[in-house]
Parts: C-alpha cells; structure tokens; sequence
C-alpha cells in the first residue's frame, strides 16, 4: 500500500465524509436528465448509475432495487427530496 502525505490523507477523508452529499447531487442531476432523455440506452445506463447511486446516497437496497426495476421516476424524485 502506498503512503499518504497527511494533505493526501484529508483530501481521501473529507471524500468519503461527504460521499452521500456527493451522491445525492449527482443524483438529482441524473433525475433531470431521465425526464428529458428519449434514447433508450442512454435511459437503461442512467438508471444503472441512479442505483449505485441510491446505494453511495444511504438508501436501503431493497428499495433502490425497486424504484430502478419499476423505472419510477416520480419515486425516485421524491426520494431525492426527501434526502435532500
């Protein structure tokens, strides 16, 4: 394992502190992006991302698996407010 200078190892924690921020942003993002977006593979690889995303954001598997397979994009907007 490499070392980290004591700047490298704030940088990598503040990272992971702030994870769920991080992906809830990133989420609500990708929430506007599914309304507008018309390509279907582009839609089957945005929802794979809300997933990963759901799970960095602190939301139970279960229900993140849900919301994707059902591809319920007003559940998944009212979970990002509700996070938010």
């Amino acid at each position: 394992m490499p070392e980290y200078s004591k700047y490298q190892q704030g940088i990598i924690r503040r990272f992971y502190e702030n994870r769920d921020t991080l992906a809830l942003q990133k989420l609500g993002e990708t929430v506007s992006n599914l309304y507008l977006e018309e390509s279907e593979a582009k839609l089957k690889r945005a929802w794979k991302s809300v997933h990963t995303q759901l799970l960095h954001a602190g939301v139970h598997e279960h229900h993140a698996k849900q919301l994707v397979d059902n591809r319920d994009l007003d559940g998944l907007a009212k979970i990002v407010n509700e996070l938010s």
